[in-house]
Parts: C-alpha cells; structure tokens; sequence
C-alpha cells in the first residue's frame, strides 16, 4: 500500500509541474506565423522517498528548472544543486532555485539577449554572489535560447547538467561534461565568508556555448544528471524520436513523463550497467548499477 501511494504520489508531483507548464508552451500570441518556436513539457522525480518534499513548481529536490517565452525567443534552463552542502546545514536546492528563478526575472524584464545564454547565466550569478542575504550553495547549469528571428538555438552549459538535439533519429547535437575529476563538475557557488579558498567555484565565463541552425520538427532534451547518468544515449534517443514534430503538448508531456520514470526506475536498479557506472569504470572504479539521484526532464519540439 504504502508503495502504491508513493507511486501515485510521485507522479502526481511530476504531473503538477509539468502541467503547470503546458499553458505557457500553448499560447498563441507569442509567436508570429511561420515563425519557428518551442513547444515544451517538463517531468522530474526528486531522489528522497519522503512525505515531506516540498511541491514546488520549479524543483525536483535538489534541481530546479524554468521555461520563458518572449516574443524574440524561448529560453529553458536547468540547474543541480550540490548535495554536498547538505552536511554543513545548507539546503542544496536553495542555490539552483535562486539561480534559475533569477534568470526567468531577468528575462522578463528584457535585460538579456536572445544570442548570449552565458550572459544570462553569469548576471543571474552575480545577482546571487552580490545578494543582501546570501544564498549559499553551489549549482550546474545549462540554458538555451531558441532565437525566433534567426532560427538558431544558443547554448550555454557549466558542469554535468545538459542537452541534446535529435533529427530523424540521429543526434545532431549534444553537450559535453565539464568536470574537474570524476562525479566532481564545473559549478557556480557562492561560499559562506571566510570559505571561498575552501570552495570549488568556477566562473561563468567557463561555460562552454555554442549554437546552431534548428529545424521544423527537431526534438530538444534539456535534463539534469540524474537523467544522463541513467539512461543510455539509445534509450533516450528512442524516446525523443517518438515525440518528432509533435506540437501537442499534452502528448509531449508523455514522453517526457516515460523519460525521467525510466531514468527514476534505472536510477535504483542495483545490477543496470547505467552510464554513470560505465565512466566510473573508466575512472578506475568498479561499480554496478544505476545512480540515485534527482531526476529534471525539460522536454521540446522545434514548430512552425
């Protein structure tokens, strides 16, 4: 019983958020005719089995995400926050929030531009870094911008959270990790005074961008760790070439949905040779299984 209630529980969670999305995916007035633009779904799982998570639109545990639209573009993002600041009585999730709910502000008050996601990333940062009361912690982070009057996706990406573009099944394009050592990434933080040497932080400059020409069709994977550390690029692959071309954002959300539950399902399945244990095998260490972890699938398809 107490199974089937969690079950229920967690999809509901990941309902709640992604539905809350799909009015923003869906109205009309924000693109032009023939005017290419995104339609997007969101599903995530927080890795704690507990009665207490917080529902938060905008979070899965410790990660957090957004989706704007303006006229000129539509921007995703997705944070992780470092769980490692959880023994020092720093809530992990805090810093990813802030971050990503600093840049939807910034976005809606038009101070970024369509072509400079690092940009957006690094005034959101600093925002943090200057903040009256800081807020502590330490985050990846990846953000695209698809921009309405060139056609072209922008992408910015610090540390082990991503993104991945399909057309007619086959990757055309795919973010890479930065990591410092093994399951240690790149990462934004703001340490308590007195700690900054004691810190990893890397800068927003070190983001790595790029940006490409997107088509009538294309499928965008925008996702934390949780999810490419569980799923092999075949399966995800799979998944998203179901959804190619699909302007319904209800029928989007399905596969979004089956996503971040396969990653979840893998993600606790002690004998899967997931990813994660593939590079830690690489790294010298011998493991099995899949990694638990929050899981953040942002979900879109590029249509006119």
């Amino acid at each position: 019983m107490h199974t089937l209630w969690l079950t229920s529980r967690l999809l509901s969670r990941a309902l709640w958020n992604g539905i809350a999305n799909l009015s923003i995916a869906a109205d009309p007035n924000l693109h032009k005719r023939n005017e290419l633009h995104l339609v997007s779904a969101v599903c995530g799982f927080s890795k704690e089995n507990t009665r207490t998570q917080r529902l938060i639109n905008g979070q899965f545990g410790d990660d957090a995400w957004f989706v704007q639209r303006t006229k000129s573009s539509d921007i995703l993002g997705v944070a992780d926050g470092v769980g490692g600041w959880r023994a020092y009585g720093i809530d992990p999730g805090e810093f990813s929030l802030h971050l990503m709910r600093t840049c939807e502000r910034i976005i809606r008050l038009g101070r970024f531009a369509p072509h400079d996601p690092s940009d957006l990333l690094a005034k959101s940062y600093y925002e943090l870094l200057h903040h009256k009361k800081p807020i502590l912690g330490s985050s990846t982070a990846c953000v695209v911008i698809l921009n309405k009057e060139n056609s072209t996706l922008y992408t910015a990406n610090i540390g082990d959270s991503g993104f991945m573009v399909v057309r007619n099944g086959r990757v055309i394009h795919k973010s890479e990790e930065q990591q410092h050592y093994f399951n240690t990434p790149f990462q934004l933080s703001v340490a308590p005074p007195g700690y900054q040497a004691e810190v990893l932080s890397d800068q927003p400059d070190s983001a790595m961008t790029d940006n490409f020409p997107v088509e009538d069709g294309d499928v965008i994977l925008l996702a934390t760790d949780g999810v490419f550390d569980n799923l092999p690029r075949t399966m995800l692959v799979n998944e998203m070439t179901k959804c190619q071309g699909e302007r319904c954002a209800v029928r989007l959300q399905t596969v979004a949905n089956s996503i971040a539950w396969m990653a979840r399902n893998l993600s606790f399945d002690e004998t899967f040779i997931s990813p994660f244990a593939e590079n830690a095998f690489a790294n010298g260490i011998n493991t099995i299984g899949g990694k638990p972890d929050d899981i953040t699938v942002i979900l879109a398809t590029v249509a006119i």
